[in-house]
C-alpha cells in the first residue's frame, strides 16, 4: 500500500513541478501586500510623484528598476523605471491599491525587462491620501544592489505634484553578478539609439522592427551584452528558441558577470524540460548572485529533483527559502516537501507542504497539493502504525 502511495504520489509531482518553476518570465524581488483601512472619498485632482534612480558609479540602468514603496510596513510596486532612470505614477486611492494588488504583484515578477510602465489612473481625495503617504517611504528595488530611500513626507507639497529627487543604488559587496551590463557605457552613441529604437518597438509588440534594430546596435557594438538579451528575447516571442538560446550565451560571453542571461537559459531549458541545462545555468547565476533570485533556487531545485539528485534538490530548496524572507518563491516550499517524502522524513514534507498551501492559498496546482499533503499524512501515519 505505501509503494503505490509513494508512486502516485511522485507521478503527480513530476507533472506538476515541470513549467511551474517560474510565474514570470523575469524574476521577481518584490512582495506586493495591500494596505488596509478606510476608503477615502474620490475628488478629480489627482498627486503625483516622481523621481530618478541612478547607480553610485555612474554605471547605466539597462533594464526597469521597480519602485516600492513601504507604507506602515506594507510594501507595494509603485511603478517602473524608463531608459533614463525616471519615474512616476499617480497617487492610487486604497481601494485601487487593493483591486489591483495582485496585477502589480505580476509585474514586479517582470523586474528584468518588459514590465508594463503603464500607471493605475485614479482621482483619489487629495487630502486624505496625501496624509496616508506622509508615512510612507520609496526606494528602488534591484538584484545585487542596496538604494537609499526616500521620506515622502518631506518631499509632499500643497500641490498636485512632488518631485522625490533622486534615489541611488549601490553595488552590494556580497553578490559579485550583477543585473545591469557594464558593456553598456562602452557602447558607441550608434549602437545605443539603435538599442533604444529596438526597446520602443519592442514594448509595442513590433517583434521583426525591433529584432533589426536590436541587430543592427550589435553590428556596430559586437559586445553589447544587454542588445543580446534583447535579441533572444525577442527571439524567444518569434519562437525562435534555438536562435535564442544562443543570443543569450552571447550576452553572457560578452558579460560574464552579467546574471540575466543565464536566468533566461534557464527558463528555455524548463521549457524544453532539459533539466541537466537547467541546473547548470541556474548554478551558474546562483555562483554569480546568491542572494536575490530565490526563483532560480527554484529552477535548481526542480532540475535536480527531475534528475533524481534529491540530495542536491534538498539543499537548492533550502537555500532558497534561507534568502526567500518575502516569499517570492513559495513552490520552494512545496518542492522541499517532496523530496523529503521521498527520504521518508513525513514529518518535515507535512510541514513544507502546509507552508506551501499558506502562502499560495491560489495557486493553480493547489487542490493536487492537498492530494498530496493526504497522501503524505497516510504514509506518515502507515510508518507510525508499523513501529
Amino acid at each position: 500500500m505505501r509503494r503505490i502511495l509513494v508512486a502516485s504520489l511522485f507521478v503527480v509531482a513530476a507533472l506538476g513541478l515541470s513549467a511551474q518553476s517560474h510565474s514570470g518570465s523575469r524574476p521577481s524581488t518584490s512582495h506586493t501586500t495591500v494596505p488596509t483601512g478606510p476608503l477615502p472619498d474620490v475628488s478629480t485632482r489627482p498627486l503625483l510623484i516622481s523621481g530618478k534612480v541612478t547607480v553610485d558609479d555612474g554605471t547605466m540602468l539597462t533594464e526597469p528598476v521597480p519602485i516600492q514603496s513601504t507604507c506602515k510596513g506594507r510594501t507595494h510596486v509603485e511603478a517602473f523605471t524608463d531608459s533614463k532612470g525616471r519615474f512616476s505614477f499617480e497617487i492610487r486611492s486604497l481601494e485601487q491599491n487593493s483591486a489591483t494588488a495582485d496585477q502589480a504583484s505580476d509585474s514586479s515578477q517582470t523586474i528584468m525587462g518588459h514590465a508594463s510602465t503603464e500607471n493605475a489612473r485614479g482621482s483619489p481625495d487629495a487630502d486624505r491620501l496625501r496624509d496616508y503617504w506622509r508615512d510612507c517611504s520609496l526606494q528602488a528595488v534591484l538584484p545585487g544592489f542596496t538604494s537609499t530611500s526616500v521620506e515622502v513626507a518631506q518631499k509632499l507639497t500643497s500641490f498636485g505634484s512632488s518631485d522625490v529627487g533622486t534615489m541611488v543604488l549601490h553595488r552590494s559587496a556580497q553578490v559579485e553578478g550583477l543585473t545591469i551590463s557594464v558593456t553598456t557605457a562602452q557602447a558607441p552613441a550608434k549602437a545605443k539609439r539603435e538599442f533604444d529604437k529596438g526597446r520602443e518597438l519592442e514594448q509595442r509588440g513590433k517583434w521583426d522592427a525591433a529584432l533589426e534594430s536590436f541587430q543592427r546596435a550589435t553590428g556596430e557594438y559586437p559586445n553589447y551584452a544587454i542588445a543580446w538579451l534583447e535579441i533572444g528575447r525577442v527571439q524567444v516571442q518569434k519562437n525562435d528558441i534555438a536562435a535564442a538560446r544562443e543570443s543569450f550565451r552571447r550576452a553572457s560571453a560578452a558579460d560574464p558577470k552579467f546574471v540575466i542571461p543565464h536566468h533566461e537559459l534557464a527558463r528555455l531549458a524548463e521549457m524544453q524540460q532539459q533539466w541537466q541545462e537547467m541546473v547548470d545555468e541556474s548554478d551558474q547565476l546562483l555562483k554569480l548572485n546568491a542572494v536575490d533570485f530565490p526563483q532560480d533556487w527554484l529552477s535548481n531545485a526542480v532540475g535536480n529533483f527531475h534528475l533524481q539528485n534529491i540530495d542536491a534538490a534538498e539543499k537548492s530548496s533550502r537555500r532558497g527559502l534561507q534568502f526567500d524572507t518575502q516569499h517570492q518563491a513559495p513552490r520552494l516550499e512545496y518542492v522541499l516537501a517532496l523530496v523529503l517524502a521521498q527520504k521518508q522524513e513525513y514529518k518535515g514534507a507535512l510541514e513544507h507542504i502546509h507552508n506551501y498551501l499558506r502562502l499560495a492559498p491560489h495557486a493553480p496546482d493547489v487542490e493536487t497539493a492537498k492530494q498530496q499533503a493526504d497522501a503524505i499524512e497516510q504514509l506518515a501515519a502507515n510508518t507510525s502504525s508499523d513501529k
